[in-house]
């Protein structure tokens, strides 16, 4: 009984220990915060190795080192664009940059993302297309392929990329690739034991420091950027492997966006590889070096800017653009997420947006990735019907593009999807595009996809079952640590 006694006083002590770590040593918000505890009270001890595995706070880690940056001027471009536009003297190009002045502003000062004018863009719809283009730039690669994604997966696809870049390695150039651990955790060393062989370099990001234990798995790099010769960068949502190509009968035809750019941005793509592949790779670090930053790049007059973030940032810099873009809005704001979780603050501008007769259009997908996301992605739906806005559920296929476009003038496509786990877990990057035409082609995209897509109601949302109901009432409780 003594024992017993002990041991009940023992938990309940650790119990409020690891409490105090989580409200006042993480300093989280007040949803997450209490999500946690909840875990903790009804798990004792076991609640707290959860919270080791899936709860910890990275907002104070200096994970990746920027020094590098003054190598290529980008330090000086940044300090010079920050003053032009505080001093109203920046030379714009075009008129969509200059109705985005504060969006590029906020962009320059809390993310350090440098504005370039010079670039022209691709876009792509189809995951065939996608990589066909990408295989044939990797086969002209004349200095460097540096290529990271966050899913590499070990089917046809996968290995016919491995192949190509193992013939590449071959010919002298020098190609890396980084991928996350957890991710693509069916990757083995033999997969890319030919690659390596002949001269190839792989990082894993985050990986485990204990067999069958990664303390840092809650926290993924689902960053997809190639750079091919530092003149041709790929940014977007398509991951490899044979899904992406619509051939898993599960999904069904695969319908994704993603970016080929040429232009200046592609400095910023770069840089974000070397960061997180210096970060990674620990004894292999790339150098900022000219080869990587060519220039006398510029193909056309796009302006961009390249935007990161990670649950290392203090601020949540995509989703601050995300806001911002929807705050901006004057006629429309059409959005393309297959995981549609937004905080309160996502959620209150699209409201407010709604409610001030501007048309909100959100397109989701009609089947589940992550059944507790899929849930609570319809509750999250349904409250936004009440305040006027249209719902789309994609119907051929799976909808994995992660678009933004507002006022057919200014758009994003990236990584990024309209969730918490994008926002605050998950390292992200996206392309922030001030160019009408682009918005006008995303547009048209997402036209031709509501002809493949039926619209939910606000009736047929109140008319779902009592199960449904209960459903997503259980995944939007845990929504904010999903």
């Amino acid at each position: 009984m003594h024992i017993t006694s002990l041991f009940l006083g023992l938990v309940i002590v650790l119990n409020i220990f690891f409490a105090i770590i989580v409200i006042f040593r993480e300093r989280r918000d007040a949803s997450s915060s209490w999500a946690w505890l909840l875990v903790l009270f009804f798990i004792p001890v076991l609640g707290f190795v959860l919270y080791l595995l899936f709860g910890q706070n990275l907002s104070r880690h200096n994970l990746f080192q920027w020094e590098g940056r003054k190598k290529i001027e980008s330090e000086k471009m940044l300090e010079i664009q920050l003053a032009q536009l505080s001093s109203q003297q920046f030379r714009f190009r075009n008129q969509a940059v200059r109705n985005s002045k504060d969006l590029i502003y906020m962009h320059l000062m809390n993310n350090a993302a440098v504005l370039t004018e010079d670039n022209s863009v691709e876009l792509f719809v189809d995951g065939q297309k996608k990589f066909n283009a990408l295989f044939k730039d990797i086969e002209g690669a004349k200095d460097h392929i540096h290529l990271q994604y966050y899913i590499i997966k070990k089917d046809e696809l996968g290995k016919k990329l491995i192949e190509v870049l193992t013939r590449k390695a071959k010919e002298g150039i020098k190609v890396r690739v980084l991928y996350d651990e957890l991710g693509s955790r069916r990757l083995t060393k033999r997969f890319f034991k030919e690659f390596r062989g002949a001269g190839g370099e792989v990082s894993v990001f985050f990986p485990s420091k204990f067999r069958l234990i990664n303390l840092r798995l809650n926290y993924r790099n689902h960053r997809k950027l190639v750079i091919i010769d530092g003149k041709i960068g790929y940014v977007g949502g398509f991951n490899v492997g044979n899904e992406y190509l619509g051939l898993d009968q599960k999904f069904g035809y695969w319908r994704d966006t993603h970016l080929r750019i040429q232009g200046t941005a592609v400095h910023a793509i770069q840089t974000r590889f070397i960061l997180d592949w210096n970060q990674a790779s620990h004894c292999h670090d790339i150098s900022y070096i000219p080869n990587h930053f060519p220039g006398d790049i510029s193909q056309g007059n796009v302006g961009m800017q390249i935007v990161t973030s990670g649950p290392d940032s203090e601020w949540e810099h995509i989703k601050n653009g995300y806001i911002k873009m929807i705050s901006s809005a004057k006629k429309s704001v059409l959005i393309q997420t297959p995981y549609f979780i937004p905080d309160a603050s996502l959620l209150d501008a699209l409201r407010i947006a709604c409610l001030s007769g501007v048309e909100v259009k959100i397109m989701i997908p009609n089947k589940p990735d992550h059944m507790f996301v899929y849930w609570s992605t319809l509750s999250y739906s349904g409250e936004l019907l009440k305040a006027g806005a249209t719902i789309y559920i994609y119907d051929n296929g799976f909808i994995h593009a992660k678009t933004i476009i507002v006022d057919e003038k200014i758009s994003s496509v990236g990584t990024a999807n309209i969730d918490v786990r994008s926002f605050k877990l998950d390292f992200e990057v996206n392309a922030f595009l001030y160019d009408q035409e682009i918005a006008q082609r995303l547009t048209k995209t997402f036209n031709e996809d509501v002809n493949v897509s039926r619209e939910l109601t606000l009736e047929q949302y109140q008319q779902r079952s009592l199960w449904i109901h209960f459903k997503e009432s259980i995944s939007r409780l845990l929504s904010p640590i999903l």
